[in-house]
């Protein structure tokens, strides 16, 4: 799990890296184990205040296309630099309007073990037609958990901070500084 600080200092290269014209206002870094994501807020299009829904919807869509071609090469730049630095993937989206669209990204593969009860719950999201396989089925149960426990989440993420925070303040983080000689020598004197 990647601490707060780390996610500090990652912002803060993004924020320092990427053009101060690319965005309209500081973009949203988000990171785990495999990928950044970074999503920017991009201007919205100008329209008519009485422009119909599939109006607006279409200038939403060609904003963020546009903005998708004009900035690819500064985009790569600083993909190259942060993947060689942070090794991780980063992926882009841009949010326009009330529209928000991530480009690319990863879909890590997940491998679990499931019951039977489990596997019937995934089973009955897919004869209900919410899902078209297990994985797929499972993927829908995540994203459901992550909509309703985003306050429960960020406590347990705090929690394994503070757990993180301890452990390297405890006995062992000394010894971890000198060499196995070094760390017997003072055990002997110690005794």
């Amino acid at each position: 799990m990647i601490t707060t600080e780390q996610q500090e200092k990652l912002r803060g290269w993004f924020a320092g890296r990427l053009p101060d014209d690319l965005f309209e206002s500081p973009a949203e870094v988000t990171v785990d184990r495999e990928e950044i994501t970074v999503v920017g807020r991009i201007p919205e299009p100008r329209l008519a205040e009485d422009a119909p829904a599939a109006e607006r919807d279409a200038a939403l869509q060609a904003r963020i296309q546009e903005f998708r071609e004009r900035s690819r090469e500064d985009r790569i730049a600083v993909a190259r630099e942060a993947e060689h630095r942070f090794a991780r993937k980063v992926s882009w989206g841009v949010e326009c309007g009330d529209r928000r669209a991530l480009f690319t990204h990863v879909a890590a593969p997940v491998m679990t073990r499931l019951r039977q009860p489990e596997r019937q719950v995934l089973d009955t999201l897919i004869a209900g037609g919410v899902a078209r396989s297990r994985s797929d089925a499972l993927a829908w149960c995540v994203r459901l958990v992550q909509r309703h426990t985003d306050d429960w989440l960020t406590e347990l993420r705090e929690s394994l901070e503070h757990v993180q925070r301890v452990r390297a303040q405890g006995p062992d983080a000394e010894a971890e500084d000198t060499t196995p000689a070094e760390a017997r020598a003072d055990k002997d004197r110690d005794d």
